[in-house]
């Protein structure tokens, strides 16, 4: 089943700056051969619901492995069966309400 998901891993006890566990993420989940697109907040993947949520796994124990103790993770999700969607569909389908291409 494909997923479309919103990811957001916060080391806890890692000090002020994350920008080097969020570059950590990003390289497992460029690894694993999934679509990314990072923004402010987070990361949105597309893939295969197995494979993701593997990748997520191998996050939180690349940053363990980096030092941080304790790790909050919230993920946001969708899927659907009725037809194919990718992060760029649901984008688009925004853009063309509002007026854009």
């Amino acid at each position: 089943m494909k997923v479309i998901l919103d990811l957001c891993v916060v080391p806890i006890g890692a000090g002020v700056s994350l920008s080097s566990y969020v570059a950590a993420c990003e390289k497992v989940l460029t690894a694993a051969g999934l679509k990314t697109a990072l923004h402010a907040n987070g990361t949105n993947i597309e893939g295969e619901w197995d494979q993701v949520f593997a990748a997520i796994r191998r996050c939180h124990e690349v940053v363990h492995e980096m030092g941080a103790p304790r790790i909050f993770t919230t993920i946001k999700m969708g899927t659907r069966t009725d037809r194919p969607q990718t992060m760029e569909d649901k984008t688009r389908s925004v853009q063309a309400k509002l007026g854009g291409s």
